[in-house]
């Protein structure tokens, strides 16, 4: 039986990607951007009855949800989501705004929270589904200049662990994918948002934060079609993983971190231990 894909964020990238591979496994996608003329040219290769486009912008609530009745008006059942939609902020976290960092929030996490919120109804009626998340190997170790940005991955990373054991019993899946350096338009100079100097003397001598990272756009090492086709597979899959790590850089930087967090609990396990009270 085919699957109905629900994906935010298909205008490039990782996004479009998953929806390219969807349709070509014989699937049907609902693919939703804030700009409707570019996700067309993105999937103009793939375009057929069993792809439709919905204009939405995951920080409206409103949106999401008329944007997941509409996909199930069209195609009957949404079988699973793509949470792609987000940005990146860059920069000294002293240096960046209250506002920057809960507009960050605003789409990184709360658009998720939104479309969760939005489909988690329909799976349970359907009692399947699967929740896919596209994080970031910086949500799981953190990265300079990455802050508030990270903070957003570790976040849904939370949520879809804790919701998953909640949503498990009426077999709902969640995924995380963790992926590395990717060519999407992540880091392009027209959707990154480089936070400048502030005049803290004491960051005066570091290289900036665009100086650091814009030399990095289109030279990554990751193709979002590849992890689109990876993507597809996992959704396959009768017991997926709770945490995919895309990309041979992702692995290089996670797993050194996971290990250095697993040392310092073991270093430090008799001063967790004392911590216990008597009864």
């Amino acid at each position: 039986m085919s699957k109905v894909w629900f994906i935010t964020g298909v205008s490039s990238g990782i996004g479009a990607g998953v929806a390219r591979a969807a349709l070509k496994a014989g699937d049907k996608v609902v693919a939703t951007s804030r700009n409707l003329d570019k996700a067309r040219d993105a999937l103009r290769d793939v375009a057929g009855d069993d792809l439709a486009f919905i204009k939405l912008d995951v920080t409206s609530e409103a949106q999401v949800n008329a944007a997941a009745e509409d996909a199930v008006a069209r195609f009957g059942r949404i079988d699973v989501a793509v949470n792609n939609a987000g940005y990146c902020l860059l920069g000294n976290f002293e240096e960046q705004s209250l506002p920057q960092i809960e507009a960050q929030f605003a789409t990184n996490f709360y658009g998720v929270v939104h479309v969760v919120r939005a489909v988690l109804p329909v799976m349970r009626k359907q009692r399947s589904g699967h929740i896919i998340n596209i994080g970031a190997a910086a949500g799981v170790i953190g990265l300079k200049h990455c802050g508030a940005y990270s903070a957003t991955k570790f976040a849904i990373e939370g949520l879809a662990f804790s919701v998953g054991i909640e949503v498990e019993p009426f077999g709902v899946k969640f995924t995380t994918v963790e992926p590395g350096a990717f060519r999407t338009d992540l880091l392009d100079s027209q959707n990154v948002r480089y936070v400048p100097r502030s005049g803290i003397e004491d960051y005066a001598g570091d290289a900036t934060s665009e100086a650091t990272w814009s030399s990095f756009h289109g030279v990554q090492p990751g193709d979002p079609d590849k992890l689109g086709a990876a993507v597809v597979t996992v959704a396959a899959m009768e017991n997926p993983p709770k945490i995919f790590v895309a990309g041979t850089d992702a692995i290089a930087m996670i797993a050194p971190g996971i290990e250095s967090r697993l040392s310092d609990m073991r270093t430090h396990d008799e001063l967790s231990r004392s911590t216990d009270g008597s009864l």
